[in-house]
């Protein structure tokens, strides 16, 4: 069964896009080329920083992680990009 990892990305407007992944690098690298694979949402907006990558588990969980830290404020999105540069945030594997 594939690992999925939830990923945010600060764009060049400091905005954060949140996806998830099975290859990070390689989503990242989709998202860069601004092509149809890329999120419309980062065309136009590089150069993109990969700020955090989080080992989830499965495809389920991962969406549901990821629609919550979707709704959450750009401040609170922050403190997680923050708290992940200092260790693995636990997602309730």
């Amino acid at each position: 069964m594939p690992q999925w990892y939830l990923y945010m990305v600060r764009c060049r407007t400091g905005t954060l896009y949140t996806g998830i992944a099975i290859d990070v690098s390689r989503r990242l690298e989709e998202h860069r080329k601004n092509g149809r694979k890329g999120a419309k949402y980062l065309r136009g907006r590089g150069p993109l920083e990969l700020v955090l990558k989080s080992l989830i588990g499965s495809r389920g969980l991962a969406l549901m992680v990821e629609d919550r830290i979707k709704k959450l404020p750009k401040s609170r999105k922050e403190q997680l990009v923050e708290h992940s540069r200092n260790c693995e945030i636990n997602w309730g594997r």
